[in-house]
């Protein structure tokens, strides 16, 4: 069945929602995952719609005011959240994890400044406001806590390494010493800086298999060379396409369904990784979406975690 995306229709944090915590029928986003992730190598032949969308949303980025608010800002493309060493120790503390039942034991502490600082490898810094230990708590914790729990026993304000749209960081983080954990867990202490206004409007109304929002990005490389997004479709498809038109501004990438099928269709919105190899690596450029025509989404809610 061929469905369309109407301009203003999506709602990218509940898409981002969707892929993050649902499960069964609703948004099938971890089954999709199970069977690996897809690659999206270049050769594809997208509609020319989408490549004349692709070109459009490089052209008014490129050189622009957003551009180089975005030049200047802090924009984090790596998980806000670093798990310990060895974690998970049991599938207990797994599943305490994942349903956020961080028990508090003792104080948490005052804040000790006002605002922290991003530190860019390559050179310069950005000062802003520093998120305080209730904050990334609460960030973190918030289940029923029946069950298995994770006992925070320690917080204090460090830093952690972190990818960013500017290169690789380190910034502000708060650290909390988990019982039987030798290396503590990690909470980026600052917000993203504020996205700049677009200078292109989404797309209208154009069909998915033509072109579709992208969910959100999980990753890039650390050589730069490839970037992991997560692409939606429906149940009645062969899944997501993901086409790239670099610039020397800009990385577009352009989500499509493929192998619609006509007949009646259950409202399923899916979920699934797929890696896009680059022709050279991302370094400083914008990473975009056809669609939309704004930076990727990188999803901030500490629901996804990498390993030290």
């Amino acid at each position: 069945m061929r469905t369309y995306t109407a301009r203003g229709a999506v709602n990218l944090a509940v898409v981002v929602a969707l892929c993050t915590f649902a499960t069964g029928a609703v948004a099938d986003c971890g089954s999709e995952r199970a069977g690996g992730r897809g690659t999206q190598v270049r050769g594809t032949d997208p509609a020319p719609e989408s490549k004349v969308r692709a070109r459009q949303v490089a052209d008014a980025w490129d050189g622009s005011k957003a551009a180089e608010v975005w030049g200047k800002g802090y924009y984090p493309m790596g998980e806000a959240v670093l798990l310990p060493e060895n974690a998970f120790r049991n599938e207990a503390d797994k599943l305490a994890y994942g349903a956020r039942n961080l028990v508090l034991s003792g104080e948490l502490p005052a804040t000790p400044q006002k605002d922290g600082q991003v530190k860019w490898k390559s050179g310069g810094s950005v000062t802003l406001p520093l998120m305080d230990a209730r904050e990334a708590f609460e960030s973190l914790a918030g289940g029923s806590k029946d069950g298995p729990h994770l006992t925070v026993s320690g917080v204090k304000l460090g830093v952690m390494a972190l990818a960013t749209s500017r290169g690789p960081a380190t910034v502000p983080a708060w650290l909390f010493t988990l019982e039987g954990y030798d290396t503590p867990l990690k909470r980026v202490a600052l917000s993203p800086s504020e996205f700049p206004q677009p200078p292109i409007e989404p797309a209208g109304e154009v069909p998915t298999d033509e072109l579709a929002p992208l969910g959100r990005l999980v990753g890039v490389a650390g050589d730069g060379r490839s970037v992991t997004v997560v692409a939606t479709h429906g149940a009645c498809d062969d899944g997501p396409a993901v086409d790239v038109l670099e610039t020397d501004g800009s990385v577009v990438l352009s989500a499509s369904v493929v192998g619609t099928k006509d007949g009646p269709c259950t409202a399923e919105l899916r979920g699934k990784e797929m890696t896009v190899k680059l022709d050279r690596p991302v370094g400083d450029r914008v990473l975009l979406d056809a669609f939309t025509g704004q930076p990727v989404p990188y999803g901030e809610d500490g629901a996804g975690a990498s390993r030290s």
